[in-house]
């Protein structure tokens, strides 16, 4: 069981990376939408609409170093397969 959790914090923790570094390593907070410049062909004003998306911050990043962390924290609390040695 300790293996496992620990194993668990190191995949939670590099999936996050992972996930934060594919939607573009916003260093800023979550974002589920993005602005989406647009210009009007025949006036050329600039129209901004927002498009749905999931971009990933540093508060993704902080609660999966969070969860990684109490998760190897708790496999410190199951004990070491003793082996029997001859």
């Amino acid at each position: 069981m300790k293996r496992i959790l620990q194993l668990l914090a190191v995949l939670v923790l590099l999936a996050a990376g992972t996930t934060w570094l594919a939607t573009g390593a916003n260093r800023g907070w979550t974002k589920t939408s993005r602005p989406n410049g647009t210009v009007d062909e025949v006036t050329g004003i600039m129209d901004q609409t927002p498009v749905n998306c999931f971009v990933a911050g540093v508060d993704f990043l902080g609660a999966a170093a969070l969860t990684s962390g109490i998760l190897a924290g708790a496999s410190f609390f199951f004990r070491n397969k003793k082996q029997n040695q001859p």
